[in-house]
């Protein structure tokens, strides 16, 4: 290896400071995130095109 691949900006990092923080940045990107419970497909798109909307909206509505 030539270049390293972790490099310590500033101050000094003990060898097993560097390992430490190596494992836990290969163990991150390695986890998978779980499927929640809660995540649900949407029946429409999240975003709404302008010109399919209805030209009036009443004052008091929610929409």
């Amino acid at each position: 290896m030539s270049t390293p691949d972790i490099r310590v900006e500033k101050g000094h990092a003990e060898p097993e400071e560097v390992a430490a923080i190596t494992a836990v940045l290969m163990a991150r990107a390695a986890a998978r995130p779980e499927p929640s419970a809660t995540h649900r497909l949407r029946a429409k798109a999240g975003w709404r095109r302008l010109e399919r909307e209805p030209g009036f909206r009443a004052p008091h509505s929610w929409h």
